[in-house]
């Protein structure tokens, strides 16, 4: 039994009337790169813990990376939808494929343009859009996750430079970065972000090894000992943990796009096996209990996309809270890592298999449920919103 490629997206709502002709059609072109570049690699880089060769330069000739950022910076001026569903087809390919297109945009281009100066802007951002250059963002810390107020990354003024020092772990193409958008306190204990470049002498960027999730990624530490900072380096446009939390806004926007991609990707494969899979003389999808299963799919798919969209519409007029943000990522993560599982069951014994998507996304979804704020935290973010109490 081979893999079974997605030939169409789930739309029981009628979603796409909803949708303009160029979402559809950044949508399919991206579907297309996925299946003709990442689906006949994925499952061997994903089991040997290895990252898809050339994967960033890749993803800059589709337009994937900082999609929404100005055309006069290399990026493509599209919407918040747009770029919703490109992360969409990305994770339908791979969780590690998606991280890497939403750290480089989310996460380094963004707070680059939010909060960049002009220099910094035309230095940076188009070798970053076109993969030529990749990026990282530094701020979660070996004693600080869901905490980020508490971390003891720190820089000093020494007249013509700074000098950070501190370690930050859990970081996406920390291996790989050219650059890093690292957030340390100043002297006066405020947030500030610096970009730190390879090459910079006491910045070293070990790798994470021994993954069981998001094997097909590159994650590793961005380590600060004594390194000089030149001045221009610092994000002038921010401070305090508002610049990094805006950040990690749009990343979970954008994740709660991808995710619904991951999910789809089980959900048809589960629906074509159990068309397929003959037992007791008919096919599996005959019996009560998996046509529950594939209805549930589909209604969460359903449910999860039209989050999505008013999502998306809200981004778009920049009337988005971050609660909103929150309540999205929290769903559809866990919607999607429960379709995995599922959709496993329904494979049986052939669900394990790294010819079939479902163990690789569940292990993968691992990994998202936990990074860019945790399940609970989402939780506790969306109890402070209704009740007006911080539970943290």
């Amino acid at each position: 039994m081979s893999y079974y490629p997605l030939t169409s997206i789930p739309d029981y709502y009628g979603i796409d009337a909803l949708l303009t002709e160029e979402h559809k059609l950044i949508r399919q072109s991206v579907r297309d790169w996925v299946e003709s570049f990442v689906m006949p690699q994925i499952d061997h880089a994903a089991q040997n813990h290895t990252d898809i060769p050339n994967l960033m330069r890749e993803l800059g000739k589709i337009g994937a990376l900082g999609p929404y950022i100005p055309v006069e910076y290399g990026g493509s001026g599209l919407d918040q939808i747009s770029y919703g569903l490109i992360m969409q087809e990305l994770e339908r390919g791979d969780s590690a494929v998606r991280s890497a297109a939403s750290v480089q945009s989310s996460l380094v281009m963004f707070p680059i343009n939010e909060f960049g100066s002009e220099e910094q802007k035309m230095k940076y951002l188009p070798k970053l859009a076109a993969g030529e250059m990749i990026g990282s963002f530094g701020l979660t810390e070996p004693n600080h996750g869901s905490d980020p107020g508490s971390m003891e990354t720190y820089f000093k003024d020494m007249g013509d430079h700074y000098l950070l020092n501190g370690a930050k772990m859990w970081i996406t193409n920390s291996p790989l970065c050219d650059i890093a958008v690292v957030w340390a306190k100043n002297e006066e204990g405020k947030v500030q972000g610096l970009i730190v470049e390879r090459g910079m002498e006491g910045f070293t960027t070990p790798e994470t090894h021994n993954k069981w999730s998001l094997r097909a990624s590159k994650t590793g530490e961005l380590v600060f000992n004594n390194v000089k900072v030149p001045k221009e380096n610092l994000l002038p446009g921010v401070t305090g943990l508002k610049g990094p939390l805006s950040c990690l806004n749009s990343a979970r926007y954008g994740i709660s796009w991808g995710v619904i991609g991951a999910a789809i990707d089980c959900h048809c494969t589960a629906v074509q096996y159990s068309k397929e899979r003959r037992q007791f003389g008919k096919p599996i999808g005959s019996y009560q209990l998996q046509q529950k299963k594939l209805a549930e799919f589909l209604t969460e798919i359903t449910k999860a996309q039209l989050l999505c969209l008013q999502l998306g519409n809200l981004k778009n007029a920049h009337k988005a809270t971050p609660a909103q943000i929150s309540m999205a990522k929290r769903n559809n993560v866990n919607m999607a890592i429960e379709i995995a599982r599922e959709s496993r069951q329904i494979l049986g014994g052939m669900g394990i298999m790294g010819e079939f998507p479902m163990m690789r996304h569940a292990a993968n979804l691992e990994s998202v449920i936990t990074y860019e704020g945790t399940h609970d935290v989402h939780l506790l973010i969306t109890g402070l919103d209704i009740t007006g109490i911080n539970a943290f």
